[in-house]
């Protein structure tokens, strides 16, 4: 597992300090998304609650795609909220994994083929729906020891707790729930799965986000982009105009740049911040090499500091996935114009991360 919560802890904080993490336990905020409380107090979580799994989420908008070769599980607690966003891959798929900002929450970053990739929130403690994913996967398998039968799985977290008051986060039975409700070309957007209560945008001025996606067919290979949002930056559209998050106290939304002119500073330091991560997958049927699906990842990753502003900052965790399920095999089309496409995917995706 790999964890950076900041360059300003030491490695004893590193591992062993919730508050350090960002995890439970951390010292909450007073503003209009998280509401006043302390923290350290005792917050309510999954053993005393016994939440329910709901995978049928009621989304208003979905989006509907072709993708032979993925199918996608989402599933939320309502009594967070929070949830999880898995992305199965039945006969595998190719993976490289590109990891900026300061503060990451990873499993499986090792991996260079993938069977499944779980998104979800509930910070460090959601990694744990991953093993669920996992657990699925083997029952699934007949409960399989083959070695080439073992189910790959890699988890990506996001904080959440910055807007709810309890400690309910994204466990193994949530997952598997996740997996159990698999199904092809239908991906919910706004505030469900992961995004379930993921924001845009820091402090009193931040605004509720989700996940986004978006699809796009060249030639014969098959593009799409799926992106949870939980930025620390703002969200700009294409005319270069905030759209989420970075308000001021008359609700007008303003760019980095602005604030930073107007106050000084960002992010007043006296707020939290390490509490944001934004989640991408890129995957295609093309068939990709490694050194192709990295190109590709750090080019769409860097890309999308067009649409996320600040992006990749020392309070960020963003992490994006680059897939292959090799389908596919077009010598015409180079991995440097797959990506110029999957960039313009990623910014359509973060674009569809919220609702009005």
């Amino acid at each position: 597992m790999r964890l950076w919560p900041g360059p300003s802890f030491s490695r004893r904080e590193r591992t062993t300090s919730p508050s350090a993490r960002g995890g439970i336990g951390a010292t909450g905020c007073s503003c209009s998304v998280c509401g006043s409380r302390d923290r350290e107090s005792a917050l309510i979580s999954n053993d005393q609650l016994h939440p329910v799994p709901r995978t049928d989420v009621g989304a208003k908008r979905v989006l509907e795609f072709d993708f032979p070769g993925l199918e996608i599980g989402v599933a939320e607690y309502a009594e967070g909220p929070t949830g999880c966003t898995v992305f199965h891959f039945p006969r595998d798929a190719s993976m490289q994994i590109d990891v900026r900002g300061g503060s990451p929450g990873i499993d499986g970053e090792y991996l260079t083929v993938a069977n499944a990739i779980c998104f979800a929130g509930g910070s460090l403690y959601g990694l744990e729906a991953s093993t669920g994913v996992a657990a699925e996967l083997f029952a699934k398998r007949g409960y399989s020891t083959k070695w080439n039968e073992i189910a790959l799985v890699s988890g990506a977290i996001i904080f959440d707790y910055g807007r709810r008051q309890n400690a309910i986060y994204p466990d193994k039975q949530l997952g598997r729930a996740a997996v159990r409700a698999l199904r092809p070309g239908v991906f919910p957007l706004g505030a469900h799965g992961a995004g379930r209560s993921a924001t845009a945008g820091h402090g009193e001025s931040a605004e509720l986000a989700g996940q986004g996606a978006a699809f796009r067919v060249i030639g014969k290979t098959r593009v799409a982009v799926f992106t949870v949002v939980n930025a620390y930056g703002g969200i700009v559209d294409r005319a270069g105009k905030v759209v989420r998050g970075n308000r001021d106290a008359q609700g007008r939304r303003q760019h980095a740049a602005e604030i930073v002119t107007a106050t000084g500073a960002y992010y007043p330091p006296t707020e939290p911040r390490a509490r944001n991560t934004t989640l991408t997958l890129v995957v295609t049927d093309q068939h990709l090499d490694p050194l192709q699906l990295r190109s590709i990842a750090r080019q769409v990753h860097a890309s999308m500091a067009r649409a996320i502003q600040p992006f990749h900052s020392r309070w960020d965790g963003d992490i994006l996935y680059a897939c292959s399920t090799r389908s596919v095999d077009d010598p015409a089309l180079d991995e440097v114009s797959l990506g110029v496409v999957a960039s313009e995917l990623a910014w359509d995706a973060v674009l569809a991360c919220y609702d009005e």
